[in-house]
């Protein structure tokens, strides 16, 4: 992923900050599927979140980093509750807005680049695990954030089972990813917002078996500990001795 991909996103999370309330971006799936989303998501209050989200924040121990933090909402729900909590982001507008937001520690970095001592609680939120954008790129993402969490530590991530969908034109795209030889969380899409459309990005959506199967080879056992009808689930990494 490069700041140029989402430059749509950036803008958009830009302008609801400073009073767009209705901001939303608009996502464009290589199949021709166009969906819209409101920005107000990346700014929920903790009384709204998800039994998912809160799951994930009951979960946290010590402290924590949160990668792609975006706006900073899980930053901020982790902070009022007592955390150390380090937040992440490529986008220098989402680090900007964190700050203003009371982030006390939002900084402008690459996970696949960022060096710092070991935490307690790694947490990818949000799809965040996307960012691995296939599976060499999830091996690569693995092996890089097991340096990053402690010994005894625990890594929280999101994503969604492809294999509970039941809807034919997800069905049918996944069928088309699977033909071109990847694999079919291997999605492809570009961002529109205000008429301006950022350069096509990958993205990954991984079921769980997959995700565990990956979790193994980098030394990781993995434990699915909620799960949404609708096929979101929460997985939770922890390291292995061996």
């Amino acid at each position: 992923m490069n700041l140029a991909s989402i430059k749509p996103y950036r803008q958009a999370l830009y302008d609801f900050y400073n009073g767009d309330t209705s901001a939303k971006i608009v996502i464009h799936r290589e199949d021709g599927l166009k969906e819209y989303h409101p920005i107000s998501t990346y700014f929920l209050h903790p009384s709204n979140f998800s039994e998912l989200d809160q799951t994930a924040i009951d979960l946290c121990r010590g402290s924590v980093l949160d990668i792609g933090a975006g706006a900073g909402r899980h930053s901020l729900a982790l902070q009022a509750l007592g955390f150390k909590v380090c937040a992440i982001d490529i986008s220098p507008e989402a680090v900007d807005i964190m700050i203003k937001r009371g982030v006390k520690d939002a900084r402008r970095a690459d996970i696949f680049n960022f060096d710092e001592k070991p935490f307690d609680t790694l947490l990818m939120l949000m799809h965040g695990v996307g960012i691995a954008e296939n599976l060499a790129g999830l091996d690569r993402l693995l092996n890089r954030t097991r340096r990053l969490v402690k010994p005894e530590g625990r890594i929280l991530l999101d994503s969604f089972d492809l294999h509970r969908t039941n809807n034919p034109v997800n069905q049918a795209y996944q069928n088309f990813i699977c033909r071109t030889g990847r694999y079919r969380g291997e999605i492809r899409f570009q961002f529109e917002y205000n008429g301006e459309k950022g350069p096509w990005m990958e993205w990954l959506q991984i079921d769980p078996q997959t995700l565990a199967s990956h979790a193994m080879k980098a030394r990781f056992c993995c434990k699915i500990v909620y799960k949404e009808k609708k096929g979101d689930y929460l997985a939770q990494l922890l390291p292995s001795a061996q």
